[in-house]
């Protein structure tokens, strides 16, 4: 009973694409919504800070004095909360990953914010008549932090939890 099993697989791959690809010459078919990593444009970003504020993970620190904006990728869950919120939309979530490392390291970015610039009137109606960003509610931050941490380390998954806590307290309190 096994081999016809086994003759119908083997006449079906005859017959068929196969299922692996040759790596180094096809590129895997990334689907859309892949959540890789963050990435700046550093021309459009204010320095404002509120993508750190968002950041449940306390990944991302801005230095408006230094005019750096950095990452640290390796505690970053890739949840999405500080592009949606970027006000200048200056963060994207690229649907490709990060290239692999031996070594912890912080990707810093320099960035020079231009001076806010007097818009018309008609400029400021069309903005916002623009579609915004979809704003996560803070049950579904946590819903998306937990399902990036569910499979991390027990004590990192209690720091994280607890820096994302933290945070929520803080922005209850400021409101």
């Amino acid at each position: 009973m096994g081999s016809f099993k086994l003759g119908g697989m083997t006449l079906k791959s005859l017959f068929s694409k196969p299922e692996t690809i040759m790596y180094p010459v096809q590129e895997r078919y990334k689907p859309e919504g892949l959540k890789g990593h963050i990435a700046i444009d550093v021309e459009t970003c204010i320095l404002c800070g509120i993508c750190q504020k968002t950041c449940p993970t306390g990944s991302i620190v801005v230095d408006k004095a230094g005019e750096e904006w950095r990452i640290d990728r390796f505690s970053c869950v890739q949840c999405g909360a500080c592009w949606r919120a970027c006000p200048k939309d200056s963060l994207t979530m690229e649907n490709t990953y990060t290239t692999p490392s031996t070594s912890k390291f912080i990707d810093t970015f320099e960035v020079h914010p231009k001076k806010p610039e007097r818009k018309a009137a008609a400029e400021t109606s069309e903005a916002a008549a623009a579609p915004k960003k979809p704003v996560m509610s803070i049950e579904e931050q946590r819903a998306a932090m937990e399902a990036k941490i569910a499979n991390m380390d027990p004590e990192k998954a209690a720091k994280v939890r607890a820096n994302f806590e933290a945070k929520i307290a803080k922005l209850q309190a400021s409101e």
